[in-house]
């Protein structure tokens, strides 16, 4: 049995991609289709920061919020994502997928209904309610790496 050897919080508990370079090479081939789907990257940006905030996950919460500043989301947007459902800053479309965000990533009672996919299947063709799930999965997949692995902040590998 491995015990960490890092307690430093500056520092990852685990270089993962150092560690397990094939699990590194598997996130990213899914994060390239992701990337490459189609999906407008603003939205694409709305979801990996939403699923971040939803799971705590501070090193992606940051990287996702500066990434979609640079691609011209406004702060306004990004400051109220968490409350996309109280405000009129979002499109139909944008609250669909935010929708199935929460959905997807609480998975509460583990099923999701009928009523929530006919929310975002109202709005977005079945190609990219698929490419919408995999953006859902893959950040969930990242986060799971950030916080498992404590990324601090701002890290650069």
């Amino acid at each position: 049995m491995n015990t960490p050897t890092n307690t430093d919080p500056q520092k990852p508990r685990l270089e993962y991609w150092k560690a397990a370079p094939e699990v590194i090479k598997a996130m990213l081939a899914m994060e390239t289709a992701v990337r490459t789907s189609g999906l407008a990257p603003i939205l694409q940006e709305l979801i990996k920061l939403r699923v971040s905030q939803i799971n705590g996950c501070a090193y992606c919460a940051d990287m996702h919020f500066k990434d979609a500043k640079k691609i011209g989301e406004t702060d306004d947007r990004l400051n109220l994502l968490a409350f996309w459902q109280e405000v009129d800053l979002f499109t139909p479309q944008e609250k669909a997928a935010l929708h199935w965000v929460e959905k997807l990533t609480r998975l509460p009672g583990g099923h999701v209904s009928d009523e929530d996919f006919a929310i975002i299947s109202a709005h977005f063709s079945e190609a990219d309610i698929a490419k919408i799930t995999l953006a859902i999965v893959t950040i969930n997949s990242w986060n799971r790496f950030g916080i498992g692995f404590r990324l601090p902040v701002g890290f650069k590998a």
